[in-house]
Formats: structure tokens, C-alpha cells, sequence
């Protein structure tokens, strides 16, 4: 009878402790830490793990020679997906893909696979839905369907034996909660199991070539669920986020070890699946005629690229001891030292307001470009008084009421030019040392020049 080891690991950080507690000593997160087994008798005699890089190869040598062979890409059919993962799909990449239920996941996977299918050799591995779901799916979508290569498998070693019979070039496992090992004797979805399932579908991919799509369920906050060894074993993980009342959808990368991380895709998902959002900024500016007070336009940079957004602040005297505070979008602890800086250094009181703010699209705004056009926005609504529509903002605030500059200002004024804005209030360090055509530049120093300028 195999003996198993007996292993207590933390599923936030994936920190192994001898006995359970309940709070882990390295993320300090309370009651996350569970019980796994690990059979130690599974490897055969004279056998050993290769890792997760499938590297068989002991030998010790220099980083100089180590051979600098260029790794070809191939795209995956839609450009947003390919600039996401820096280019392409690598060959024995492994890439975790995780989002809400409904977001979009296998609706964009099912796609990817069935344009590749007509050009290279490809497998579909279904653990949540049987064949005919997959293929009604497809059938909607008006999907090719006579060249992809579709199976129904939970085990992990059975999926391993299908892909070496078949030779596929890209494979799609959905999800990999709900595949099992056979040597850890737990159920499907715990820590163990994605572990070491993962683990091995990793490894798989290194030793073969060939690249791995994984769908991973995520948490009620939005983050990817099960242990953090999930995300740190695969090359790349992305998340595709979107509210349920929302056609649009957005493509983040998270970790890439094949390019940028931070980047951004965006997506439509409409009766033929999703569609590819060429100049995304055009639909975050879709706003009203009328000038309103608390609007602002302001430039952010996702990736390489620059992105314009409307941001809106609704300042409101309030009934209450303590004021509400309420950011969709950008940070809660952001708003609260940006109102301090306001008070401090551009005399503006608020403390007995209700203020809110909202990025929209959905957009989640984490640079701090959009310090500047996010007081510019509260002060405009709470003096009743609208920003030109014509007027975009970035930049960043200190905590001494100076204005910082950002990176990447040269482009994202470019970007505002595009798309008919004609004045921008910037750091004085982001000043171009050309006028661009077209382009009235406003550049303050301090917050006390900003405010003037409403």
C-alpha cells in the first residue's frame, strides 16, 4: 500500500506548515490553511520529477552558454489576445485564463481554437460540459467545426496519453478544478488536487511543446481560486473581467513571462461570440452632448498602449456624522489622501460631503496618472462647474500639492489628439519639446495653478 505524506499548505500563498493553524505565518491570512496527502510511492524506481520546466538535463554550465534560440510565436486569430500575451502564443507555454461565470471564457477559448484548428493540430479538453454542449455552443457561434479535436476527460494522466496519441500543437483544458489525479487522494477542486494538476500539465507542455490554455474558476472578490503555486508554476495568467450588464469585456494580463504584464484586451461579446475592440477608447468616451459638472476625460497607459477614459465625481452635502466615500474603479485609500491634499494645499473643504466617484466602462484605473483629472473632477462638481468636453487631463499628485509627471506623455497627448480633444491640462514635466498641432497644453506645477485654470 502506498504511504502519503501528510502536508498542511496555505491556499493564499502556498506556504506549507507541519501541523494546521489558523493563521499563516507568511501571508498573515486567517483560516486558509488546509490539510493535503501527496502519495510518496508514485514514481517508479530510478525515475525522478523533472519540475515544472520539464528540464531532464542535471548538467551545470555558465549562462553564457546557454543557446539563445528565438522561440517562433503564432498568433491565436485575434489580435487583442495576441497583444495580451506580448505577441502570440508561445509553443510549450503554459496560460492560466480565469474570470466570473458568464464572462466569456470558453465562448473565447472555443473560438481561438476553432480558427487554429484549420492550420495546426489541436485539442479540446471538456471537464464542466459535455460534447453536445461544446458543440451547440459552436453551432450558435457559426464555428467551423470539422477540423477541431474535442474529448470529455477529467484525469489528468488519461488527458496526458490522449495528447502524446494525438500530437496537438495547443490544448485547452476547461477548467482545471475540476480535473483529478490519481495518486492524491482528495476530491476534485481542492488545494492538493489543482496543485498537482496543474503541476503536470505544466510539466507536460515543457517536455512537448505544446501550449497549454487552463481555465480557473476565481473567488467572490475576483481573484483566482485555489493555491498561489497555481499561478507562480504557469507562464502566463490573464484575467477577463466584465459586469454582467455590460456587452464589453477586458482582457488583463497579470503575469507574462513572455512580455508586458498590465496589458490590456478588449473585448464585445455579442450573438457570434466575441469580438475584438480595435480603438477601445472609443467606446469609454461614448458621452452626452451637454457639458456636466464632474466629467473628465483622462489619459491612462494599460500595457503599451494609451487608453482614454471618462471619469465622473459627484460631490453632495451630506446628512450624515461621517460622510460616504465611494470609489468604483480607482482606489479607496486614493480618494481619502487625495481629498487630504485638496483640503490641505487647494483650500478646498469637503469634509462634511458625500463624495463619489466612477471610471466608466468598467475600467479598473490602478496608475496614479489619474490623480490630477480626479480632483479636477470633484472640484467641478462640487462648484457646480462643467469641464470643457473638449479639455483631457493626467498626472500625478504628491502629498506636498506638487504635480508630478508620468510616463509616456508624449503618446497619450497623441492619443487625445485622435479623438478631437484640444486642450490638456498636464505636469509641467510631461511638457513636449514640440507644440502639437491642434493641441492648446496647459502645464501646472503645483495644485494651486490646476485649480485656477476651472
Amino acid at each position: 500500500m502506498a504511504r502519503s505524506k501528510v502536508a498542511f499548505v496555505c491556499s493564499e500563498c502556498g506556504a506549507e506548515f507541519p501541523r494546521w493553524q489558523g493563521q499563516c505565518g507568511e501571508c498573515h491570512e486567517w483560516n486558509t490553511i488546509s490539510e493535503i496527502r501527496m502519495s510518496t510511492a508514485t514514481a517508479k524506481s530510478g525515475s525522478r520529477l523533472s519540475g515544472y520546466a520539464g528540464e531532464l538535463s542535471g548538467k551545470v554550465q555558465t549562462l553564457a552558454d546557454v543557446a539563445l534560440t528565438e522561440i517562433p510565436r503564432f498568433s491565436s486569430g485575434f489580435r487583442e489576445l495576441d497583444r495580451v500575451l506580448g505577441g502570440g502564443i508561445v509553443p510549450g507555454s503554459a496560460i492560466l485564463i480565469g474570470g466570473h461565470p458568464g464572462a466569456g471564457k470558453s465562448t473565447l477559448l472555443l473560438q481561438t481554437m476553432c480558427q487554429l484548428a484549420a492550420r495546426m493540430p489541436t485539442l479540446y479538453v471538456t471537464g464542466e460540459e459535455s460534447l453536445q454542449q461544446v458543440a451547440m455552443r459552436a453551432g450558435r457561434l457559426n464555428l467551423p467545426t470539422d477540423k477541431l479535436r474535442i474529448v470529455s476527460e477529467t484525469s489528468v494522466e488519461q488527458i496526458c496519453n490522449l495528447a502524446q496519441q494525438e500530437k496537438p500543437a495547443i490544448m485547452v483544458i476547461d477548467s482545471i478544478q475540476v480535473m483529478h489525479v490519481a495518486d492524491v487522494s482528495s476530491a476534485p477542486g481542492s488545494v492538493s488536487q489543482v496543485r498537482e494538476g496543474a503541476a503536470q500539465l505544466t510539466r507536460f507542455a515543457k517536455q512537448h511543446q505544446v501550449a497549454i490554455f487552463m481555465v480557473g474558476h476565481v473567488t467572490k472578490d475576483g481573484t483566482l481560486a485555489g493555491p498561489k503555486v497555481l499561478e507562480h508554476c504557469v507562464d502566463c495568467s490573464v484575467l477577463l473581467e466584465g459586469d454582467g450588464d455590460s456587452r464589453y469585456r477586458t482582457l488583463r494580463c497579470q503575469k507574462n513571462r513572455f512580455g508586458a504584464v498590465n496589458e490590456l484586451g478588449v473585448f464585445a461579446m455579442t450573438a457570434q461570440g466575441m469580438k475584438e475592440v480595435s480603438n477601445p477608447s472609443a467606446i469609454f468616451l461614448n458621452r452626452g452632448e451637454a457639458e456636466s459638472p464632474g466629467s473628465v476625460v483622462m489619459a491612462i497607459w494599460e500595457g503599451t498602449r494609451p487608453l482614454l477614459v471618462e471619469l465622473q465625481a459627484l460631490v453632495d452635502y451630506s446628512q450624515l456624522s461621517n460622510p460616504r466615500r465611494l470609489a468604483v474603479g480607482t482606489e479607496h485609500n486614493r480618494l481619502a489622501l487625495l481629498l487630504a491634499v485638496l483640503h490641505r494645499h487647494g483650500g478646498v473643504q469637503m469634509s462634511d460631503q458625500d463624495v463619489f466617484i466612477n471610471v466608466v466602462g468598467g475600467v479598473k484605473v490602478e496608475e496614479t496618472s489619474a490623480d490630477l483629472p480626479l480632483i479636477l473632477a470633484m472640484v467641478s462638481s462640487f462648484r457646480d462647474r462643467p469641464v470643457a468636453q473638449d479639455l483631457i487631463s493626467f498626472g500625478e499628485v504628491g502629498l506636498s500639492g506638487e504635480i508630478r509627471p508620468v510616463p509616456s506623455g508624449q503618446e497619450r497627448l497623441q492619443e487625445a489628439v485622435k479623438h478631437g480633444f484640444r486642450k490638456a491640462i498636464i505636469p509641467k514635466g510631461n511638457m513636449p519639446k514640440q507644440p502639437i498641432p491642434g493641441m492648446e497644453i496647459l502645464a501646472v506645477s503645483t495644485l494651486a495653478e490646476a485649480l485656477e485654470l476651472l
